[in-house]
């Protein structure tokens, strides 16, 4: 591997340490190098801190090294413009950077090529595209909302081998080990959202936390039309890192239930017209990144129909119920061509379950 490849990869690690903290912006970590040796790093932490740059660049100054002359490396092209923070291409230029190492062009329309043409025009050597792949897919998320406005939908569901996530009476405790289920809750915390239906808050009664694996929990999104939801859900327990977001639908709301929600700190929104879209334009409004949906086959058919799943996570046990409810609902496909395919998949053991992880390349 090249050493502008390894510096990326450290500049990869970096961003990551803020998954699920960053949205709307997107995860970027920075490093300085100069004369073979680490002397700045940093990364960006959440929305409306400095960015990774600026933080690499105060690193170094801080341990009382010069960056003049200095290679910087970042996954993500520098921002030339004011937004919450001031341009990075005018730090970087300050601080006498004589190369610039790129993983990625910003998509964001703001940026989008105009970090490079500052700096080139400032006299600094810029590289672009290291380790491009890994820096896509860091920010998967990030890219997809900025392309199309909409979150990155992730559909999550354990199943056993036959294909179920209950049994025929709703028992679904547990499919998976324990192994599985904190990878869920390491899944949970790389999201910006989680959504479930209101059957799944009536028959499960889920938490939808990362149980605190991790600082970060995602906002919690209850979809239902009537609102004929159980006041002890536990959904409803709010604190400082856990919130709830209830959608319905416009002329179906239950006053009342709407008056105990609220009164408890969950935000209530009715739409015209409630379904999956209407939802993830609503979460992309708010600058979420990457949704988790976990839910039951029904709201996850739909999603898939409304084309807002571009990932799957299937566990899968070593187990067979017979009969039970099925993961994703009836597509109405007749035929096996019908299906959807996944791409890039990958298979993984996690204890005595597997996990399929793909990307849906068809819509409907």
């Amino acid at each position: 591997m090249s050493e502008d490849k390894l510096w990326m990869q450290e500049c990869l690690k970096l961003a990551a340490q803020a998954q699920g903290m960053t949205a709307p912006n997107p995860m970027v970590g920075s490093v300085i190098i100069k004369d073979g040796r680490l002397i700045g790093a940093g990364f960006h932490p959440q929305a409306g801190q400095p960015h990774a740059e600026v933080f690499a660049i105060a690193d170094a100054q801080a341990q009382s090294e010069s960056t003049q002359g200095a290679t910087l490396y970042v996954n993500l092209e520098p921002c030339n413009h004011f937004g919450r923070t001031p341009p990075c291409t005018e730090a970087i230029i300050k601080a006498g950077i004589r190369r610039v190492v790129i993983g990625m062009i910003d998509p964001d329309g703001r940026v989008s090529g105009k970090g490079c043409d500052r700096l080139i025009q400032a006299g600094i050597e810029v590289t672009v595209g290291i380790a491009e792949e890994d820096c896509l897919k860091l920010n998967e998320g990030f890219i997809h909302r900025v392309k199309t406005n909409l979150p990155f939908g992730i559909l999550k569901y354990a199943m056993t081998l036959d294909g179920k996530i209950a049994t025929h009476t709703g028992h679904s405790y547990w499919i998976t080990g324990s192994p599985a289920r904190q990878q869920v809750h390491l899944l949970r915390s790389n999201c910006d959202a989680v959504i479930t239906g209101g059957n799944t808050v009536r028959i499960d009664n889920p938490h939808l936390t990362t149980h605190n694996l991790t600082k970060h929990s995602p906002l919690r999104v209850v979809m239902s039309r009537t609102l004929n939801l159980p006041q002890s859900a536990n959904l409803w327990d709010m604190n400082d890192h856990e919130k709830t977001l209830v959608f319905t639908e416009s002329g179906n709301v239950n006053s009342e239930m709407v008056k105990y929600l609220t009164d408890r700190q969950v935000e209530v929104m009715a739409l015209e017209k409630l379904s999956p879209k209407a939802v993830m334009v609503e979460l992309g409004k708010r600058g979420c990144n990457s949704v988790l949906w976990e839910c039951g086959g029904n709201l996850a058919a739909s999603a898939i129909a409304d084309g807002v799943v571009q990932k799957v996570y299937a566990f899968i046990a070593p187990k067979i119920i017979g009969g039970g409810l099925e993961a994703i609902a009836n597509f109405g496909n007749s035929q096996m061509t019908q299906a959807l395919a996944l791409t890039n998949t990958q298979i993984t053991t996690i204890g005595e379950d597997y996990l399929i992880t793909g990307y849906l390349s068809s819509k409907f």
